[in-house]
């Protein structure tokens, strides 16, 4: 042992006094995996299973087949997992259609197969469908129409685009001609007195479902008017003066000036119907939205009509979401335990059949991209939507378009209403291809045209992702369409990782579920 010691010290002075070199000796199982990663990793070699994918990544080794499927309780590997790093700029993912046809027009079980008139409907609304060109109905509409034709109040929640409009309609349009009334003229003089209400939180609502409403309507010889505001008080009696009104659709602020005025009396009011619940129950709505029901005859009790001489109004909360207070602010007026819950299976989640696909970039860097999308976009490949989070945005990216003379529309909400008149009219017409706004245009407009939406500025909340990527693949739309959203705070990655989550885990996006079958704290 001396001589091995005294030998590797005159061995050490010789080479310059370096130390040895130790040998590390590694575990044949842990080689053996060591080994296995690193042909997972060689080139050329497929990173995933064959097959189609659910998730498509830039970094093959992270995308997911569609026959995978990850546990409630599993922590999959994201891609966004690292997104707020700066490296990461200019990673992305793509969501996958898994089906072709949206949710909402797939093939009923035998037990709900029933057509329109299988429903009971009046003749003369199956005769207007027929001009609608409407066929079988939706998800939505098999599971709506029943129950609201029986008189019940509801909460009516599906999917964006799933002809939730026509879900509530119909019934509604039902019972009015179910019960006709005589006008009473000298009362009408004095105030339009509707025995139906449909609030709408825009003026593009409005105009879009009394569209749909008066051709309902037509063949029944119901009259419908529509109520906005924007203008002056003669503006109000202008729009309330046609006589006989039995289907009145208005926002907010315009029918809360009307009551105040005394244009508007809602004492023979049969139903109510609060289209876009999430907006209507918005700050900017609530006073509004409860000086409207405070004058409405709503009483609690049973559900269904009581008699002829009954007051009750019939009221039906419809949205693609809910927020959490509803039930209170509702429960202040009617009784909640009557409500019916109504939600459609792709409620709160991704659209199975619409391509999503998420970049992360650059602040400086959206712009060019923008550009190329709209560049690369065929000019008959259909109309495109983009999303920006502000007004000033809007006006500022307008002027980019402008300057490389792309034509386009603009639609905000700090616009005058003789601006916003018949803009998104014009989009909807295809005089237009390409519309910037915020997300006014993201709730219940018919955009069946669109076939590209993109999220230049990334939604604050899952619900308005919801509302935006509900803009493609709607029921009536030619092709699903595709959506690609521009990631670039951190607070960004954020909801991201919730979206990557649930699709990965094909659940619904976390924190959507509402309070609605919650009964209202009582009044001390």
């Amino acid at each position: 042992m001396a001589l091995r010691r005294g030998g590797a010290a005159a061995a050490r002075a010789a080479v310059g006094s370096q130390p040895p070199e130790h040998v590390v000796r590694i575990p044949w199982a842990l080689r053996q995996r060591l080994e296995k990663r690193r042909k997972e990793r060689r080139p050329g070699e497929a990173a995933v299973p064959s097959g189609k994918l659910l998730l498509r990544s830039r970094r093959p080794e992270l995308s997911q087949p569609r026959w995978q499927i990850v546990g409630r309780w599993e922590r999959p590997r994201l891609v966004s997992a690292g997104w707020k790093h700066r490296e990461a700029c200019g990673d992305y993912f793509q969501l996958e259609p898994s089906q072709k046809a949206a949710p909402a027009l797939k093939a009923p079980p035998a037990p709900q197969g029933q057509s329109f008139a299988e429903m009971g409907l009046q003749p003369a609304l199956l005769t207007a469908l027929q001009s609608l060109e409407v066929g079988r109905p939706t998800a939505v509409q098999r599971l709506a129409i029943p129950t609201l034709l029986r008189g019940r109040s509801a909460l009516c929640a599906a999917e964006t685009g799933s002809g939730k409009t026509l879900a509530y309609l119909l019934p509604l349009l039902d019972r009015l001609l179910a019960r006709p009334e005589k006008e009473e003229e000298e009362e009408e003089k004095k105030a339009a007195a509707p025995r139906g209400l449909v609030v709408v939180p825009s003026r593009e609502l409005a105009a879009q479902v009394g569209a749909v409403a008066a051709a309902l309507c037509r063949p029944a010889g119901l009259r419908v008017r529509g109520l906005t505001g924007g203008g002056a008080a003669g503006g109000l009696r202008r729009q309330l003066r046609a006589p006989g009104v039995a289907v009145l659709l208005g926002t907010p602020g315009a029918l809360r000036d009307a009551l105040r005025r005394r244009f508007l009396t809602l004492g023979r009011l049969r139903w109510m119907v609060l289209d876009e619940a999430d907006t209507l129950m918005d700050e900017s709505f609530a006073a509004p939205i409860e000086e409207i029901l405070a004058h409405a005859p709503l009483t609690a009790g049973a559900p269904g009509p009581a008699g002829p001489r009954e007051e009750r109004t019939q009221v039906v909360v419809v949205g693609a979401t809910f927020p959490a207070g509803l039930s209170q602010v509702l429960g202040r007026f009617v009784d909640m335990g009557c409500f019916t819950s109504l939600a459609t299976q792709g409620l709160h989640r991704l659209p199975p059949h619409v391509q999503q696909k998420f970049i992360r970039l650059k602040g400086q860097d959206k712009l060019p991209e923008l550009l190329q999308l709209l560049k690369d976009h065929p000019a008959a490949g259909g109309a495109v939507i983009i999303f920006c989070n502000s007004a000033s945005t809007v006006n500022w990216l307008g002027y980019i378009l402008d300057d490389h003379k792309i034509k386009h529309l603009r639609l905000q909400g700090q616009m005058s209403a003789v601006a916003r008149a018949g803009i998104f009219a014009s989009f909807q017409k295809g005089d237009v291809s390409v519309l910037v706004c915020t997300d006014l245009a993201s709730r219940g407009l018919d955009t069946s045209s669109v076939q590209l939406v993109v999220n230049y500025d990334f939604p604050d909340t899952l619900q308005d992702y919801l509302h935006r990527v509900g803009r493609v693949g709607r029921v009536g739309s030619k092709t699903p369409g595709a959506v690609v959203s521009f990631v670039t705070h951190r607070w960004d990655v954020d909801l991201v990782r919730k979206i990557e989550t649930a699709a990965r885990k094909r659940t619904g996006l976390p924190g959507m579920d509402c309070s609605v079958n919650e009964h209202p704290p009582k009044a001390d």
